[in-house]
């Protein structure tokens, strides 16, 4: 462990902090339709929207018809996106000519980005085509963050208003979390991942020269040894820096390439790995001042957001440790000598980021439900291993995904609550 490496975990909570209180005053406003600086641009098209789907905004919903519109909404959408991975072959923006993806490949991958789990049994640059990538991986990565955050502020909801019968509009409340909140962040990241070295393009991949051939053997089916040798490498490209975008800020994780945020086209320098890092928990962060706000009780909007740093800060230290520390069993194996794995476990890292960047970025994927990944899980040591694995058995409520969070840690206050109550003899009464 060294110096520079806590000081840059206490910048990155730093910046943490500073953002939370701006973003929850910003979502409330948003989510309650009051006056925001976007209004002027933005009114317009959601009444646009309105109209052209027939949607009343001032009509609420009942949790029922709220629950069953969302429901609806996300059936509809994993179906188009099957649709568009069944088709790719003959849709545009295909330069590789990627053919169809295959029956089961296709409903696991929309599954998976209906609900935000964007979990891949895939290599983004090998399977799936430019439009797949943008009109369905990306759009899920829009859709599903914004119903996310919608029933988050649908269970708020539920929460303060003790005699109403209706949670809100589930259509005015995704339609408002795309337009005023996912959109704008996510253009202006965009662009500036572009300004770091990120690529957007629609080109074909390109094919570079190797400075030195390769040698590549394979078996074949009677045993013998058939050798290649390599020449060339394709580098594959594409619209990277819009999918990185929203990509994190939605906690989606899905990643354009394989390699995810390791890969350098979509992670390429130090401060796009903090700003990444700060667009995953931006949302779910800020939604615990949006509680603080709606419910009128700006003391336990930050005591949950308390829980939530104690518990990440715990994990990142844990992480960080053992991870600088190096694995024991490597020590010393060339010198001989007693010491720890000298230079850290930088297995399965990137040199850009070093092993404090990867403590981190590994923390706050797993708090954040979000599948990004800067390096290897699986080439952690063992004990730092284990953080990841308590983040998701916890629920992912550490800050946790866009709304997911809040909603997760919604029932644990609860279930708090009502078991506290009932251990001192008292009414149970959650604010």
């Amino acid at each position: 462990m060294t110096a520079n490496g806590w000081l840059q975990i206490l910048l990155y909570f730093a910046a943490v902090l500073a953002v939370t209180k701006p973003m929850g005053v910003f979502l409330y406003r948003v989510f309650e339709g009051k006056p925001t600086f976007l209004d002027f641009a933005l009114r317009p098209v959601e009444q646009l929207v309105y109209r052209a789907c027939g949607i009343d905004e001032k009509k609420e919903m009942r949790w029922r018809e709220y629950g069953t519109a969302m429901l609806l909404f996300s059936g509809a959408s994993l179906v188009l996106l099957y649709l568009i991975e069944r088709m790719q072959q003959w849709l545009p923006w295909n330069p590789q000519k990627m053919a169809n993806v295959a029956p089961d490949l296709a409903w696991n991958t929309a599954v998976s980005f209906t609900t935000n789990t964007n979990w891949q049994a895939y290599s983004g640059e090998s399977m799936m085509s430019y439009f797949t990538q943008m009109a369905g991986l990306a759009y899920h990565n829009f859709a599903s963050a914004a119903v996310g955050i919608a029933l988050a502020i649908a269970l708020t909801r539920g929460v303060v208003r003790h005699e109403s019968k209706t949670i809100g509009n589930f259509w005015v409340d995704t339609t408002r979390a795309f337009l005023w909140v996912l959109l704008p962040v996510s253009l202006v990241a965009a662009l500036f991942f572009v300004s770091q070295g990120a690529i957007q393009n629609l080109k074909p991949y390109a094919t570079a020269n190797v400075i030195e051939a390769q040698v590549v053997e394979t078996k074949n089916p009677d045993g013998s040894v058939k050798k290649d040798t390599a020449t060339t490498q394709i580098i594959a490209q594409g619209p990277v820096a819009s999918q990185e975008a929203i990509k994190m800020f939605g906690t989606n994780g899905g990643g354009f390439f394989g390699a995810n945020s390791a890969h350098p086209f979509e992670n390429p320098t130090p401060l796009t790995d903090f700003v990444q890092m700060l667009l995953i928990f931006a949302i779910p962060s800020g939604l615990t001042y949006t509680l603080a706000r709606m419910t009128g009780s700006p003391r336990h909007g930050w005591a949950v957001w308390s829980a939530m740093a104690v518990l990440f800060l715990s994990g990142v230290m844990v992480v960080y440790a053992f991870e600088a520390r190096g694995n024991p069993l490597l020590a010393g194996i060339e010198t001989k000598a007693s010491a720890a794995q000298p230079g850290g476990n930088m297995e399965g890292k990137e040199v850009r980021f070093g092993i404090a960047n990867s403590a981190l970025f590994t923390t706050v994927t797993t708090d954040a439900s979000c599948g990004a990944i800067n390096n290897q899980h699986d080439s952690l040591t063992p004990l730092a291993g284990m953080i990841p694995l308590v983040n998701i058995m916890l629920g992912e409520v550490i800050f946790g995904g866009v709304g997911a969070g809040m909603y997760g840690i919604l029932v644990f206050a609860i279930l708090a609550v009502f078991l506290a109550g009932l251990m001192v003899g008292r009414t149970p009464e959650y604010l």
